[in-house]
């Protein structure tokens, strides 16, 4: 009986090469060419896999060759974007004969009837609720931000461009409106921003504005599809974000007074451009929904018998947060035209500040560097030819660095022409063991000293008010009390070291106890325990050498200064 079943198995027609196609059988089998293969499985989100045993699944070759499972394969197989693909074959067929004939009629027509498809179903499918779509922004962000400063070429037309310029100014006017942004890092790559979206920590890459050459070794087909996915998501992000907060979509800039007499007078661009580049400029606040009525949420109170100290920590966080989100408020910013425009205009307005800049530089500009209002100017010069007194004259990291520190930094270190302090990072989470940079440590010092200022001013305030109770009490205390006897201590003549407790670390054991808890272990867990004290031993020596190598940095700035 047992030789009839195990007569009956084909190698190769059961177990793992069954779960598992190649890609060429995957194309012949969705009848497609390389290219939109790649493009369908880019939009629908499926990716190759790599079998455990590649042995088992092409039969003995040893050839490399790339698998997908065949689950996906039938699920491509039911797409109707292929049918389009195909429609879309047939549309380039026969524009080409009704070009090379000349028929020009024909043609018209058949670019009137171009084959178009949407990719709204493909976002449902791959998105079923919003926060999904939420936790999958980062690379379309990214990307979105990395087109809208490409230079039009022949493989990237102007129009994808506008579009993603358009896209990222709406995401960032809703960042601005709902106040979301956390933090900011300037680094070699581009600058790092981190928003927080209905409690989604969402991070992306917006690059420098240079003027590169776009690079030739880089597919941009498959870039292109990846954006072309990226704008239906973004755009379907941003309509529910705009809708959440009563703004509304597309966004609609309300011009104040001197904005518009502003444009009005210099000419930027074209009228019907008009709108798109005052949205751009970041300067504008946004329409709102005039028949829907937003609420903000309130937080909840409950009686005193029902407070503890985590609902007392959660309210000063809450506190501390409305805090940060008006770090700029009532201060007016001007920016000088060396310093980049919009990172600083984007985070300025996202803490409550106002900011304005050269009229002749672009479009969007509020008030003259001549108001007598202006609390601060950012430039990147070491000298300025006219300056007024009234205001500081700082470097554009000084923004940069209250909002990682969560409040305004002494304007001294960031003035004009001063040597800069050092930009650190705001994700760098240090553990302990880890080093941490002076900088970083005075900041925390800070911090603790008026969380201790403030609990000594409430044990103050307490301390008042039963400072009479306390003396009576005490009074009584003393006088019902004998007097303490003292005690003289008796020396015994033997081992001075006899009485002496070993010396105990951190988790109550003794060196002893230590190396026979170490012996009684098995082998497997004593060479866990010897890595994790070798890499605790790196670990230190790492920050010996980092602590090293500031302590040569600030010799060298004590010599040049002293010379």
């Amino acid at each position: 009986m047992l030789s009839d079943t195990y007569s009956n198995v084909v190698k190769g027609k059961s177990g793992a090469a069954t779960n598992f196609i190649s890609r060429s059988q995957a194309v012949r089998k969705l009848q497609l060419s390389l290219a939109d293969f790649r493009r369908i499985c880019i939009l629908k989100g499926i990716y190759p896999h790599e079998p455990k045993n590649k042995k088992k699944v092409s039969g003995g070759d040893t050839a490399f060759r790339t698998y997908y499972y065949i689950k996906d394969i039938r699920y491509l197989a039911h797409e109707p974007i292929i049918n389009k693909f195909r429609e879309h074959k047939v549309f380039i067929r026969k524009l080409k004969r009704a070009l090379n004939r000349n028929e020009n009629d024909i043609a018209s027509k058949l670019d009137e009837n171009k084959p178009v498809y949407t990719l709204d179903h493909i976002i449902k499918e791959r998105y079923p609720s919003f926060i999904d779509a939420l936790r999958d922004l980062d690379d379309a962000v990214s990307m979105i931000f990395l087109f809208s400063l490409m230079p039009q070429t022949s493989k990237i037309q102007g129009a994808v461009v506008a579009k993603c310029r358009k896209l990222s100014a709406e995401f960032m006017h809703y960042v601005i409106q709902s106040r979301s942004l956390r933090k900011v890092f300037l680094s070699i790559k581009g600058i790092y921003y981190q928003a927080e979206i209905q409690g989604q920590n969402v991070t992306w890459i917006v690059p420098y504005k240079f003027s590169g050459q776009v690079p030739y070794d880089v597919d941009f087909r498959v870039m292109l599809t990846f954006l072309e996915f990226y704008v239906t998501l973004v755009g379907f992000v941003n309509f529910q974000l705009y809708y959440s907060i009563n703004l509304k979509y597309p966004p609609q800039p309300v011009r104040s007074i001197a904005a518009s007499n502003r444009v009005t007078v210099e000419k930027y661009c074209m009228n019907d451009e008009l709108e798109d580049e005052i949205l751009i400029a970041l300067s504008q606040d946004i329409r709102k929904l005039e028949s829907a009525e937003f609420e903000t949420p309130e937080i909840d109170e409950f009686p005193d018998d029902m407070s503890d100290e985590s609902s007392n920590q959660m309210k000063e966080e809450i506190e501390k947060q409305k805090k940060f989100l008006k770090l700029f408020e009532g201060l007016k910013f001007f920016l000088s035209r060396e310093v980049p425009q919009e990172p600083l205009v984007f985070i300025i307005r996202c803490f409550g500040g106002q900011v304005s800049w050269d009229s002749m530089n672009s479009i969007g500009a509020l008030y003259d560097e001549t108001d007598e209002d202006i609390t601060h100017q950012v430039v990147d010069r070491p000298s300025q030819k006219h300056q007024f007194l009234s205001r500081y004259y700082v470097q554009p990291q000084w923004i940069f660095d209250c909002v990682n520190a969560r409040l305004l930094l002494s304007e001294i270190d960031y003035l004009a022409g001063t040597v800069l302090p050092p930009h650190l990072s705001p994700f760098v989470i240090e553990e302990e063991g880890d080093y941490i940079p002076p900088e970083r440590k005075q900041l925390q010092d800070q911090d603790e000293g008026l969380e201790k200022d403030k609990e000594i001013n409430e044990s103050i305030v307490s301390y008042k008010e039963n400072e009479v109770k306390k003396r009576s009490i005490a009074d009584v205390a003393e006088s019902d009390s004998p007097k303490p006897k003292k005690v003289v201590p008796i020396i015994k003549s033997g081992n001075p070291t006899s009485g002496v407790e070993d010396v105990k670390d951190s988790s109550g054991r003794t060196k002893e106890e230590k190396k026979l808890a170490i012996m009684a272990m098995s082998k497997k867990n004593r060479r866990l325990y010897e890595r994790i004290m070798h890499s605790r031993k790196q670990k230190r020596a790492q920050v010996k050498k980092l602590e090293n190598r500031r302590k040569q940095h600030e010799m060298k700035q004590i010599s040049t200064n002293q010379s």
